[in-house]
């Protein structure tokens, strides 16, 4: 919309990314926290509350009657903003659009299941959540692959692609998505642990999204530049915008949680950043709390099958550390921390290469 302003109105302030994305960061917030209290009191009204696992510990069972599925407003805000600042021909700006309703709507579904079955085995099973995660990376692969985009594969620290992996990138991406996604929905355990390492990946890749969308700052940093990906920045900080007015009710103790409907979107949606700028492998380290949330559960289920003895006290990690006496705040911030510590590790490789 502004930038058709823009167009017909030849107001030339609408035409720079860096305004809109600014003015999308701004609707998201503030329409994220008029949103927020008016869903949470419709919420506990239609008691839409999220069941508690019940093998969490104990300390989990006095959350019972907190509102789910605020992952449905802060998503909702950031289409508005995004829809209002983004231009419409931007392929790389409306996959982000697509990347995040389509997995939102598998999020909504198991949120949904879980409510009126009042458990939290009620939501999708792991085969069906597995399958629709697949479909949803699917489309979004092959939406990018038809569009013609770079199909090469890029590590750190090296200024070259490795190889072209060709068709092969649409199964490579449709992992990304699965693989993320579940690591974001594993991580969302606690009060605002998922959020703010979400809004700090998001924030890193945005940087890298600015810097390959410009032609002279993606020749002196030696990134390949993929013209118009710098659009995409407008919907990553309309997101960052909401996720911040969502954390001023998800902060310890939560009025309100996100729900796989937002943990899942922005696991995809943090997927889809790194695949568009050729960050598939930095994002094990942009992605690092994610990480070592996922690869504790896999250790953990992997020592029980092979030796029957478990390597943490529970998995994912934050509950072995709720479980050695942490306080919930402490395990919080200190991963908060983490996050951020290894995201600044990540924006340094942009300039050695």
């Amino acid at each position: 919309m502004l930038y058709l302003i823009y167009h017909y109105l030849h107001i030339n302030l609408f035409q720079y990314i860096t305004v809109r994305a600014g003015i999308s960061f701004f609707i998201g917030f503030l329409l994220t926290l008029w949103l927020m209290p008016r869903y949470i009191r419709w919420a506990r009204k239609k008691k839409a509350s999220q069941p508690i696992y019940q093998y969490a510990p104990e300390s989990h069972q006095t959350k019972a009657s907190t509102p789910t599925m605020g992952g449905i407003v802060f998503i909702t805000s950031t289409l508005i903003a995004a829809l209002i600042t983004i231009r419409f021909d931007n392929l790389y700006a409306m996959g982000g659009i697509l990347t995040i309703v389509l997995f939102a709507l598998i999020g909504l579904k198991d949120d949904l299941s879980k409510i009126k079955g009042g458990k939290n085995e009620a939501g999708l099973t792991s085969r069906s959540k597995l399958l629709l995660q697949i479909l949803m990376g699917g489309i979004v692969s092959l939406y990018l692959y038809q569009s013609g985009f770079l199909t090469q594969l890029y590590i750190p620290f090296y200024k070259y692609p490795l190889f072209d992996m060709h068709a092969f990138a649409v199964v490579f991406w449709i992992f990304v998505f699965v693989a993320t996604s579940n690591a974001v929905n594993l991580t969302d355990g606690l009060d605002g642990l998922a959020t703010v390492p979400s809004m700090f990946s998001i924030m890193s890749l945005s940087v890298f999204v600015y810097v390959m969308g410009h032609a002279g700052l993606s020749e002196y940093l030696l990134v390949p530049n993929i013209k118009g990906v710098g659009e995409l920045s407008i919907v990553a900080t309309g997101l960052v915008g909401s996720l911040i007015g969502f954390l001023w009710y998800n902060c310890h103790p939560a009025e309100i949680f996100m729900g796989d409907s937002g943990s899942l979107s922005l696991g995809g949606f943090i997927s889809y950043m790194a695949i568009v700028t050729k960050n598939e492998i930095l994002l094990l380290l942009i992605g690092f709390v994610f990480v070592m949330e996922t690869v504790s559960v896999i250790l953990q289920v992997g020592s029980y099958k092979a030796r029957k003895k478990r390597v943490f006290r529970m998995a994912p990690i934050h509950h072995h550390f709720e479980l050695k006496g942490w306080a919930e705040n402490k395990i919080i911030v200190r991963f908060w921390i983490m996050a951020l510590i290894s995201n600044l590790l990540a924006l340094i490789t942009l300039k050695i290469r």
